[in-house]
């Protein structure tokens, strides 16, 4: 994203070099000039300033050179970890990995980042990186979606936590999209079931998506599964409760042509059975 990529390279410097004592910087000097174990010149090259190491790390990922910027902002955290620039490098370091695809490490400079620093003006973007790294990670659904389930903890933080920060709006998409991986798993389950026939393991996961995930495009499908289902297991009055709110819901739906076409196959047609759990659930597809 253009903003998380320029994100800390606009940003004003707002803290000063840290004042060392002139007689400690010359004892300091004077013990390594007396010792011939310590290299003088590879001290004072791990010890640049803070600043300077930043906004190093800032050019070189301006430049392109991802590399050679999450050096210099490890450089940092390593070198002064109590300073101000330590802070914000540890920050850039989980957006460089991040950058980088390596989203294990920049899940973990960002967990690292939120437990130090929960309150700074960059939490909501550690917290948010966060949340990408893991949705960058949820596979296809004939695969395990525990990648979907943290996405959705995570972009939840960002709208919890930091509701008027400029990612909310993005979080609510990534997490609309990791339901919609959550719903589709459990659909890929249950048609695996409905083919074997069998029907009560499958219409456990047609109903997991019907009453947990209608706000997802696998509503409509779990539906008309639910008709299928019912209507194979001779359960008739639920099938024609399935059918009759997925025609109220979804009127010009392929699904409803289908489902309409089984039933009317056996003499049914869609009715709503009010006492019937698929009822109540059409109620929060609606909105009502």
């Amino acid at each position: 994203m253009v903003f998380a990529a320029s994100f800390g390279l606009k940003k004003s410097v707002r803290i000063g070099l840290t004042v060392v004592s002139l007689v400690a910087a010359g004892g300091l000097l004077s013990a390594c000039q007396n010792d011939p174990d310590i290299d003088i010149t590879k001290l004072a090259a791990d010890t640049d300033p803070p600043d300077m190491l930043y906004n190093q790390g800032l050019a070189n990922l301006n430049a392109g050179k991802t590399g050679e910027a999450q050096r210099k902002f490890e450089a940092v955290d390593k070198q002064h970890p109590f300073s101000e620039y330590a802070r914000k490098s540890l920050v850039m370091s989980a957006f460089v990995s991040y950058r980088q695809g390596q989203y294990p490490e920049a899940i973990k400079s960002s967990q690292r980042y939120l437990s130090l620093y929960p309150q700074s003006e960059e939490a909501a973007y550690a917290q948010y990186i966060q949340g990408l790294a893991y949705s960058k990670q949820i596979p296809t659904v004939t695969q395990d979606q525990k990648p979907a389930l943290k996405t959705i903890e995570a972009m939840q933080a960002v709208i919890d936590n930091y509701p008027n920060s400029e990612y909310v709006d993005d979080a609510k998409a990534k997490i609309r999209f990791a339901r919609d991986q959550l719903a589709g798993k459990e659909m890929q389950i249950g048609r695996y079931y409905l083919e074997r026939k069998e029907y009560l393991a499958a219409l456990t996961r047609f109903r997991t998506v019907v009453e947990q995930y209608q706000n997802t495009n696998q509503i409509e499908e779990a539906l008309a599964r639910l008709v299928e289902t019912y209507y194979a297991m001779g359960v008739e009055s639920e099938a024609q409760t399935a059918a009759a709110v997925l025609g109220h819901n979804y009127p010009d739906s392929q699904w409803y042509a289908d489902s309409y076409k089984l039933l009317k196959s056996g003499g049914l047609e869609p009715r709503e059975n009010s006492g019937s759990w698929i009822s109540r659930a059409g109620k929060k597809i609606l909105g009502v």
